[in-house]
């Protein structure tokens, strides 16, 4: 356990790589991740997306396209992500992108499955 807020984990390294519309994060146990734009932007940790309660997360459709402008620290712990449909307000702590990266493809076949449920699409 770190001093960092409690955090688990800590990202050693971070890439953002524009043109691929990835973020690659290597954390100090060795692990490594590489998350698309679109599954961070639909899993944003934002109350916007994640709402207050697990009943009031909000399925976040047409972002197929989306890229990141930036990313920023947030302390010790965390990082912003600006995205270039202007959502920023997710702060993604080192333990959830960690979690995330260890469970994108479950996350990712779920979000599927509710944007077909709801007759939505990845696409704008």
């Amino acid at each position: 356990m770190s001093d960092d807020f409690g955090m688990k984990h800590k990202a050693k390294e971070i890439r953002l790589k524009r043109a691929e519309k990835v973020i690659e994060i290597d954390f100090d146990d060795g692990k490594s991740f590489s998350l698309p734009a679109e599954f961070l932007r639909v899993e944003s940790p934002s109350a916007e997306v994640q709402g207050h309660t697990p009943s009031q997360k909000q399925i976040v459709a047409g972002r197929r396209h989306v890229g990141i402008l930036g990313v920023e620290p947030v302390g010790t712990y965390a990082i912003r992500i600006k995205f270039d449909d202007l959502h920023d307000t997710g702060i993604f702590s080192w333990d959830t992108l960690y979690e995330y990266g260890e469970r994108q493809d479950e996350m990712w076949r779920a979000y599927l499955q509710a944007l077909e449920v709801r007759g939505l699409s990845r696409d704008p």
